[in-house]
């Protein structure tokens, strides 16, 4: 064999090497923000669980706070339905707004303030959302990375080539979070 024959198997080796090693390479990307997203999957489950504890808590108290109770039902339920990213974070957003109220209202009740039942319910919530927000950062690390290496030259050519897709971010409205809730009665 000549010298011209070795070096052209040598750059078809390595290009074959190169291709398997970018295409498993999206392939760990793409299972690290499946496995991301289960995680923050994993934590709105456990909101979800907690809130119709956190109502009937309430009702016990505040039962002419009708309005507030249902807006957090059905805030819950669009939640909990959502099929898109972008909308679990247009639902997260407003069942933030609806326990925010909901929070609100139960500061006029010192009696509610007070009951052990209802304060534990608040600090699991408080946890659960801390653990969304950490799952979220991760999740959307991982959608980063991906996103990346899709828009990446060389990698771009096998992203296309294999049909890879960018993903969504999951974001949530931070500024509704922070505006203040108005209650009135």
């Amino acid at each position: 064999m000549s010298t011209l024959s070795w070096i052209i198997i040598v750059v078809a080796v390595v290009a074959v090497l190169w291709l398997i090693a970018t295409y498993n390479s999206f392939i760990r990307r793409i299972n690290r923000a499946k496995e991301a997203w289960s995680d923050i999957d994993v934590q709105l489950k456990r909101r979800y669980n907690l809130i119709p504890n956190l109502i009937s808590t309430v009702k016990g108290y505040a039962q002419h706070e009708r309005e507030v109770l249902e807006r957090v039902t059905e805030a819950r339920t669009k939640a909990m339905n959502a099929q898109s990213i972008e909308e679990h974070g247009r639902s997260e957003n407003m069942l933030a707004g609806a326990l925010k109220s909901l929070f609100a209202v139960s500061e006029n009740y010192p009696q509610l303030k007070a009951n052990e039942n209802f304060l534990e319910l608040q600090r699991e919530l408080s946890d659960t959302e801390n653990k969304i927000q950490a799952a979220r950062r991760f999740y959307n690390t991982n959608v980063r990375d991906l996103n990346t290496k899709v828009d990446s030259f060389p990698a771009n050519i096998i992203a296309r080539s294999f049909k890879f897709k960018k993903r969504k971010f999951f974001e949530l409205e931070e500024e509704a979070a922070k505006r203040p809730v108005n209650v009135s009665f």
